[in-house]
């Protein structure tokens, strides 16, 4: 398939600027992949698609305040500074994205806080806006990486042109979040409560904890017509033995195997043994899914509603079948749906 395939029109009205009241209330739009039905529910109503011994997939990466705004020296520029990555701990170098870029070159000093108590030192250009940083930081490394937490925001995305609130803060994090490292949020995962956790959990669904540190990567636009030349960047993967003794034992009960997100759907896709069984797994995983793909494990995905041309909406199509997909986001935009990080979901059976 090619780039052209995944074109169309979103009006920007239905681009979500706040999340939903409550976590599980926000729409859900049901997809039958055999029966090529669309119902419309509310995301609470998911319990009743699944039955004791159904398992969900879910990714625990927590999100860290990757977005610093600091101060150029001698001129005083503001400059946002975005934490991609850290490089080396000891060292106390970060992978960043600045803007504006043309400001900022090699040998340059950035300030931060009020009192100008963090300093980072340009000392190499990666990409036209990005940078490596290296801190400069008299305390202990807990020290420097709670003064960054202290100084950074929630990376909501940049299509939400409002401050970042402290309702951001709890709401662009999944109530599962524990292990950190992510510049964006799993999004699917978003729409669970504590609540509907517990319900499900009391009628015999397990859960099955994946890590995979969401990059910005995955929101870049892919800029060629032909998919199979377009390049995912790596983000970082952790699948341990106790995800694969549930996921192992559901495919072999033939239960209701469930990817909460496009992000857990790479992750166990990028870990798959020769025997469509999932493996352990600790690197770095580039895998972009597009069609014709087949997918080896999971029979069941729940994803929110993807911006044109994304690669997430293309993982989507994948696996709920490009014309079907088509009719429900047109459904979707009829029907008003909320689209991207803080919109509404999309169960797929």
């Amino acid at each position: 398939m090619k780039l052209s395939h995944f074109q169309f029109n979103l009006p920007t009205e239905l681009l979500s600027e706040f999340p939903s009241e409550n976590r599980d209330e926000s729409r859900l739009m049901v997809i039958n992949r055999a029966k090529k039905t669309i119902e419309h529910k509310l995301f609470k109503d998911i319990i009743n698609y699944f039955d004791n011994g159904d398992i969900m997939i879910m990714n625990n990466t927590k999100v860290f305040p990757a977005r610093l705004y600091g101060n150029k020296e001698k001129t005083g520029a503001r400059i946002e500074v975005f934490l991609l990555r850290e490089l080396n701990a000891e060292q106390r170098l970060w992978d960043v994205l600045v803007d504006p870029a043309r400001k900022i070159r090699i040998g340059n000093k950035l300030y931060f806080g009020e009192d100008d108590s963090l300093v980072a030192e340009v000392i190499d250009n990666t990409t036209s806006r990005g940078r490596t940083l290296r801190f400069l930081y008299d305390g202990s490394y807990e020290e420097f990486r709670y003064k960054l937490t202290e100084l950074g925001e929630t990376p909501i995305p940049k299509y939400i042109t409002r401050e970042v609130t402290p309702e951001d803060e709890e709401r662009y994090q999944t109530i599962y979040a524990k292990v950190e490292g992510a510049v964006a949020a799993p999004t699917a995962g978003l729409h669970f409560s504590k609540h509907l956790m517990k319900k499900l959990e009391i009628k015999g669904v397990d859960f099955a904890e994946v890590t995979l540190h969401v990059g910005l990567g995955t929101f870049n636009p892919v800029e060629v017509e032909d998919l199979s030349k377009h390049k995912m960047d790596s983000e970082e993967l952790i699948i341990n033995q106790k995800a694969c003794d549930i996921v192992n034992n559901a495919i072999t009960q033939k239960r209701r195997i469930c990817c909460v997100g496009t992000t857990s759907m790479r992750a166990i896709e990028s870990a798959v043994s020769s025997a469509r069984t999932l493996n352990t797994f600790e690197g770095w995983t580039n895998k972009f899914i597009y069609p014709p793909y087949d997918f080896s494990i999971a029979n069941c995905m729940i994803t929110n509603f993807h911006t044109p041309k994304s690669t997430l909406l293309m993982m989507v199509s994948a696996f709920c079948g490009h014309d079907l997909m088509k009719k429900a986001y047109e459904e979707a935009i009829k029907e008003k749906y909320k689209f991207y990080s803080y919109g509404d979901a999309m169960l797929i059976i």
